[in-house]
């Protein structure tokens, strides 16, 4: 078993001067700044700072843990291509007061800023915290093997709690802390050293295909030496648009094509088996929503090589379709000829289906699926499903269980009772990522499929 690593500990890759910014408002709370943020940061990044799906959450997590100058300095310089505007035609202390207001959606009490913890104080902070009510789990109880069954009766009522925003504080990997597995499984350092590697997929000659998402790069390894690191690796492709999905076409073990989902595109580059360079330029498939909101597009191919799956998900937390021309064919999986023609959605309500797949055994598609957010901290669970052909999944109006969002209160009864219950239901903000059905011969008969 491997693992990609990379971690940047500058905030965005920020310049260490800017750490030397000095916030003229520091500690303070101005009756300017939150209609500033309510005006500037809430559409995306929500009310209360909490984020939506790929949207960072700027109440907790790197954006807390980064400096006011830091702060400054991204707020002014934006990132494109991540999303993120430049600010820079902001009067400098607005934008000094959109950080300041960043702080105190970041206090343990409104008005004062955050307080950084050390690392040490963190752990006892979590480890302290009373233990959740089964079936529902935290990190502290999950152990490799361990199973827990959650169910629609298990669900909550809506806002039964409040919405965490505990986003992760960036530390140093504490010695001896690595992946835990099942008895009789290893995880070892593979390869490091990567900008924001976000999917993996196996070749059908072993070949190990990267996206860089962040660079806009695709990445191959081959192989594995003596002392488990890759024989060789090459950047196969560049200057692509936060690509994540990537494919081998025509199913089987002699593609010709390999395609690549960018956020706002499908294109294919000419392949043969064991190529570390693409053989030509990227060639144009189809355009598919790009936009604010989840950026990742998963491609998948029938058994039958006849059509291409792409998933596309939403642009919001729960905007509504009806009324956000944003979420036109978004919180979809799309279906095209492979040559990118006779579009149509496949399925639909599907907020953000990250990771496709398709079952050897049956050729089904099937999803892993992140769900949406401030209904509380156990709703809406994420989950894992095959998918049906015309089939609603609920989003933005209802979810799993014929249980309709009440921030969309009244809307759509004659979808109520076709909102399909998933397959298997997963924790509530969970975040899967993807899947892969196993039909290897190394590990033990349980693992097929």
């Amino acid at each position: 078993m491997t693992a990609l690593t990379a971690q940047n500990p500058n905030f965005h890759n920020a310049p260490a001067s800017a750490k030397e910014l000095k916030n003229p408002y520091e500690g303070q709370r101005l009756a300017s700044a939150k209609p500033l943020y309510h005006l500037r940061c809430a559409r995306c990044h929500g009310e209360n700072g909490e984020g939506s799906g790929n949207i960072p959450a700027l109440a907790g997590g790197r954006a807390q843990s980064a400096s006011d100058g830091e702060l400054f300095w991204y707020v002014t310089k934006g990132d494109v291509n991540n999303g993120m505007p430049s600010w820079s035609t902001l009067p400098r202390q607005q934008r000094w007061q959109i950080v300041t207001y960043l702080r105190v959606l970041g206090g343990s009490k409104p008005g004062s800023p955050r307080v950084r913890t050390t690392p040490a104080e963190a752990v006892a902070a979590g480890f302290s915290a009373p233990p959740p009510k089964a079936p529902f789990t935290d990190y502290r109880f999950e152990k490799p093997g361990k199973i827990r069954k959650i169910t629609l009766q298990d669900l909550p009522a809506p806002f039964a709690t409040s919405s965490a925003g505990n986003g992760p504080q960036l530390v140093p990997r504490p010695e001896k802390a690595w992946p835990q597995v099942p008895v009789g499984f290893k995880v070892e350092q593979y390869a490091t050293g990567l900008n924001d590697p976000r999917l993996i997929r196996t070749a059908p000659n072993g070949d190990f295909f990267v996206a860089e998402s962040h660079t806009g790069d695709i990445r191959v390894f081959r192989g594995v030496t003596a002392e488990g690191k890759p024989e060789q690796a090459e950047i196969f492709a560049e200057g692509l648009n936060r690509p994540f999905g990537i494919n081998f076409y025509p199913p089987g073990p002699d593609p010709q094509w390999i395609y690549v989902g960018n956020t706002d595109s499908v294109v294919r580059f000419p392949y043969q088996n064991g190529d570390l360079k693409a053989r030509g330029p990227a060639e144009h498939i189809a355009d598919v929503p790009g936009g604010d909101g989840h950026w990742t597009r998963d491609i998948q191919f029938t058994p039958d090589g006849k059509k291409m799956f792409v998933s596309v998900g939403s642009a919001s937390n729960v905007d509504d379709p009806d009324t956000t021309p944003a979420e036109k064919n978004r919180a979809d999986i799309l279906e095209f000829n492979p040559d990118g023609t006779e579009m149509r959605v496949y399925a639909y309500g599907i907020r953000n289906a990250v990771g496709l797949a398709i079952s050897p055994t049956t050729g089904e598609l099937w999803c892993s699926v992140n769900e949406r957010d401030a209904l509380g901290d156990n709703l809406v669970p994420d989950y894992i499903t095959h998918v049906q052909e015309s089939g609603f999944y609920g989003w933005p109006w209802w979810y799993m269980g014929g249980h309709q969002d009440p921030r969309h209160k009244g809307k759509h009864p004659e979808l109520k009772n076709k909102v399909i219950t998933p397959d298997v239901i997963l924790h509530p903000h969970n975040a899967s990522l993807e899947m892969t059905f196993y039909n290897g011969k190394q590990f033990p008969a349980e693992y097929q499929g």
